[in-house]
């Protein structure tokens, strides 16, 4: 990876309905535009972002989605509202930012949740996008959230029955996610702190591939990220069932690279194949032995030489 940066310049964006989005740029202030979509919905950015690009070709922004990270209101607090922080909303924040840093067009580079959001964005504003580096590819499809939530029980039985038996058993067999968001936002806090433990405990044991979250440590962090990602996956990701996948054509000119490790759980169901076969041109790399993360040293090789390849 490139080494450590820090931002030449940062703030807080004011995108309405109360919600301030915290932003920052690094690298070349006259480089090549490229924003970076964090995953979740719910983990807000890190550092390790800043280092995906040559600083010396990019100009790399990264902001906190609304409601986690350095954004406010935050979903960890004890009375938050999710009523205005829906995928319209996200991509809306986005071309508010893109317009207040005078950027044209930039490069999206994402991955999980922040692969959905890239998507939906390049097919609504095609003309806003340069190219495309994805990982850990998703597109918001509910059978995607239902593999995740309830398919997997199968290959982790145990922590499967854990998870099912966090939320009261008349709603275990319906929409897990929907079910913990209702604990997720119960005002007394031995509730909606267990329940963010169990999920984030879930989230933990579906990616055997890595070691555990170390954020998921921090009682804040958990709560915001569990009621976010319940709070979209119980909403079928804000999004018309399939609409990525069927309106991939509209990416046509846009050059991409999608990596996909092939021990990432996700693939069950095919949603890397179907993303690039719908997508005329784009480049899958399916890479080996490696899951749902770019801790990886292949995962990372593939995705800055995808950035290195593009700076030009």
């Amino acid at each position: 990876m490139y080494p450590e940066i820090e931002p030449y310049d940062h703030g807080m964006l004011d995108v309405g309905d109360g919600h301030l989005v915290y932003w920052e740029v690094c690298g070349n202030p006259d480089g090549k535009p490229a924003v970076t979509l964090h995953g979740g919905p719910g983990t807000g950015c890190s550092t390790g972002l800043r280092r995906y690009f040559d600083p010396a070709k990019y100009q790399v922004v990264l902001f906190d989605q609304r409601g986690c990270g350095r954004s406010t209101p935050h979903a960890g607090e004890p009375e938050a509202d999710l009523s205005a922080n829906t995928t319209d909303h996200l991509l809306a924040d986005m071309e508010l930012l893109r317009e207040h840093l005078g950027i044209e067009k930039w490069l999206l580079f994402g991955g999980s949740w922040g692969s959905v959001l890239a998507l939906v964005y390049a097919e609504r504003h095609p003309d806003r996008v340069s190219e495309m580096v994805l990982m850990g590819l998703a597109t918001g499809r509910r059978s995607e959230t239902d593999l995740l939530t309830r398919g997997l029980g199968g290959v982790f039985p145990e922590a499967w029955a854990k998870f099912r038996d966090g939320v009261p058993e008349e709603d275990r067999d319906g929409d897990l996610a929907a079910a913990y968001l209702k604990l997720l936002m119960d005002p007394d806090p031995a509730v909606h702190e267990k329940a963010a433990a169990d999920w984030c405990a879930w989230e933990d044991a579906i990616v055997p591939t890595s070691p555990p979250y170390k954020s998921f440590e921090a009682p804040e962090f958990r709560l915001a990220f569990a009621r976010l990602v319940t709070h979209y996956w119980s909403q079928g990701s804000f999004l018309d069932e399939g609409v990525v996948l069927r309106e991939a054509g509209k990416l046509a000119h846009i050059p991409a690279v999608l990596a996909e490790g092939s021990l990432d759980l996700g693939n069950l169901i095919g949603t890397p194949w179907e993303l690039a076969h719908a997508w005329p041109g784009s480049e899958l790399v399916i890479i080996d032995e490696v899951g749902h993360s770019t801790q990886d040293e292949p995962m990372r090789e593939v995705l800055i030489g995808a950035t290195d390849r593009f700076a030009s």
